[in-house]
């Protein structure tokens, strides 16, 4: 399956069926899903997981159900 570049609010939706929440790697400016049950992820806001994604370039891929989170495609 091809990856597809999703927009924040679907990443959204897609993670709160999964129970997942948007973290960032304590000490870092890396973020990812989480169930929030890894001490080394602290939870974060939407707003922040998505001003995040802008101010890095990332973009949140998702291909059956599975996302990524990868730098933006030009």
């Amino acid at each position: 399956m091809v990856m597809q570049p999703i927009t924040p609010d679907k990443a959204m939706q897609i993670a709160n069926k999964k129970r997942l929440k948007p973290g960032r790697v304590k000490g870092t400016d890396g973020i990812q899903f989480t169930k929030g049950k890894n001490a080394r992820l602290e939870i974060i806001t939407w707003d922040e997981f998505e001003s995040t994604l802008k101010r890095r370039r990332l973009q949140v891929y998702e291909s059956g159900g599975w996302m990524k989170i990868m730098k933006k495609k030009r």
